[in-house]
């Protein structure tokens, strides 16, 4: 856009620039900074190549996350920052490969794709795709802790978000909530390990598991 406005001189105006802008940068700046917020601790420096791909929440993110649970790493070590970076720089490749194929075969695929069924099922994938990141948060693996009952520290803005939607409609907003509800559960998290309500078990080095194996045999 910068260097098509250069050649045909036709760069808007500072004001038509902010009117027209306002709309999509108080939706899009909000989420930004939330995603960046929540999937670094996460990816860790997969970071880098999931945004530089893009779709990271509706296909990098849940890649990496399950790649991280098959290989029974722990998100924020390095191991897990390996795992994460090979599993999302291979749904890259995929997905580039699958892109090149349907260029090329969407005539003859047409049929196929337009059908009522295919339809119904695409709906879907969203809702299933999150569906799977919710049963890997029952992964109580933390680093070098076992944290358990970690999901009692969600139990508040799950509802607190549902009741709140219920009556006004959150729909555009997505940004907002995330920081907002991001904040609640720290502070949820927070008082309930001070309550006992969350335990941080930690984890027992390979070094100290094997005297006691051997042990047991």
């Amino acid at each position: 856009p910068a260097v098509m406005c250069t050649v045909y001189h036709m760069f808007p105006s500072i004001p038509d620039l902010l009117l027209f802008g306002s709309g999509l940068l108080a939706l899009y700046v909000p989420t930004a900074i939330s995603e960046v917020i929540t999937y670094v601790p996460m990816l860790g420096s997969a970071s880098y190549i999931a945004f530089l791909t893009g779709n990271v929440t509706n296909l990098k993110l849940p890649c990496a996350m399950n790649a991280m649970t098959q290989a029974d790493v722990s998100q924020g070590t390095d191991e897990g920052d390996v795992i994460a970076s090979i599993a999302i720089a291979a749904s890259s490749i995929i997905t580039t490969i699958i892109i090149i194929m349907g260029v090329i075969l969407l005539v003859p695929l047409q049929p196929l794709l337009t059908m009522p069924a295919v339809k119904t099922a695409t709906a879907y994938m969203l809702p299933a795709l999150f569906g799977s990141l919710f049963l890997g948060m029952f992964n109580e693996n933390c680093g070098n802790f076992v944290a358990k009952g970690k999901l009692k520290c969600a139990v508040l803005p799950f509802i607190l978000v549902l009741v709140v939607n219920h009556f006004y409609s959150l729909s555009g907003k997505e940004g907002f909530v995330v920081l907002a509800v991001m904040a609640l559960s720290v502070l949820c998290a927070y008082v309930l390990y001070k309550n006992g309500g969350i335990k941080l078990i930690p984890k027992k080095a390979p070094a100290e598991e094997e005297p006691a194996e051997k042990a047991a045999h």
